[in-house]
């Protein structure tokens, strides 16, 4: 996190490795290594919410290791396809393929040997469902968001950020063979989530996101309007995940947990609402980050005490 604020403010880079070091480093940065962490994390609270405690610990070496390939490999391609406006923002300018460390033919066969690899390791040592949705998951990110929505719509978030909720998708299926209510509330959790963090991230990098042509929401619908948003879509996504627990999806433990985040979440968000500055779309892109691992916390927590007889 503190190197994505690093980037946004326009940082000057540590000194940078040589030699095979540096090809290393390259290729680490190439696969989005922030983007993984994020999405493994969510995938190993979907394991504990399946299992109702940890999870066999080969199965989620292998789920987390194959999910971790994929990613990498929808994050190089990424990479690929966005060179050109990488190269225009202060965020991605020092990515691998936007300064020419890696080129566009290497970075796609790495993309190639990750996905094969991923999906070989989940489809034979976990399961064929979860191999599956982790290749649907990247499809999407990939060809509906990178290649379509994102230069399109400044609804590109929105519509876009199913790609990064499928993980939980895949860490249920990986213990059940199956899917579940439990993955779903977590898959809307973090589908809801996406447009308020995304939108806080563009308020602060929107002479960026002008500069590239990115159509964000501030760039196209004015700053007003995307701090109304965060606080509309803040509001559902709230409204949302504590009505798992009323429904049943969730127990009370979650629900304690989800009110008491929430409220801060929402606090935030109607502070960047008044707030003439980029202070507050700060403070809210920091706490989204820990918002969405505490509720991960809290649902895996709310499964283990609602069922301590499965540990």
């Amino acid at each position: 996190m503190s190197s994505t604020l690093s980037r946004v403010d326009g940082a000057a880079p540590h000194a940078a490795p040589s030699g095979w070091r540096a090809a290393l480093t390259d290729y680490y940065e190439l696969s989005k290594p922030r983007i993984i962490l994020l999405l493994l994390v969510t995938t190993l609270a979907a394991m504990a919410m399946a299992a109702r405690g940890f999870p066999p610990p080969l199965l989620v070496l292998w789920t987390l290791i194959g999910g971790a390939l994929s990613a990498a490999s929808a994050g190089a391609l990424n990479c690929v396809w966005d060179r050109d406006i990488d190269r225009l923002m202060n965020r991605t300018r020092l990515r691998p393929v936007a300064r020419g460390a890696i080129s566009p033919r290497d970075a796609i066969v790495f993309a190639a040997l990750a996905q094969v690899v991923g999906f070989a390791l989940l489809d034979l040592l976990v399961n064929p469902l979860a191999a599956w949705l982790s290749l649907a998951g990247n499809a999407y990110y990939v060809l509906v968001y990178t290649m379509w929505l994102k230069r399109v719509t400044p609804l590109n978030i929105v519509i876009g950020g199913a790609a990064g909720a499928v993980p939980p998708l895949v860490g249920w299926a990986a213990v059940t063979g199956h899917l579940g209510s439990p993955a779903f509330a977590l898959f809307a959790v973090i589908f809801l989530w996406t447009p308020p963090h995304f939108w806080a991230l563009s308020l602060m990098t929107n002479v960026d996101y002008e500069r590239a042509g990115i159509p964000m929401l501030p760039n196209v619908k004015g700053v007003p309007r995307t701090k109304r948003e965060i606080i509309v879509y803040s509001l559902i996504l709230v409204g949302v995940s504590l009505a798992f627990f009323p429904l049943h999806v969730l127990g009370p433990c979650y629900g304690g947990c989800a009110l008491i985040l929430g409220g801060v979440f929402l606090w935030d968000a109607f502070k960047v609402g008044g707030d003439s500055t980029k202070r507050y779309a700060r403070v809210l892109f920091k706490y989204s980050l820990l918002y969405l691992a505490l509720m991960c916390v809290a649902m895996v927590a709310d499964r283990v005490i609602r069922f301590p007889h499965a540990l």
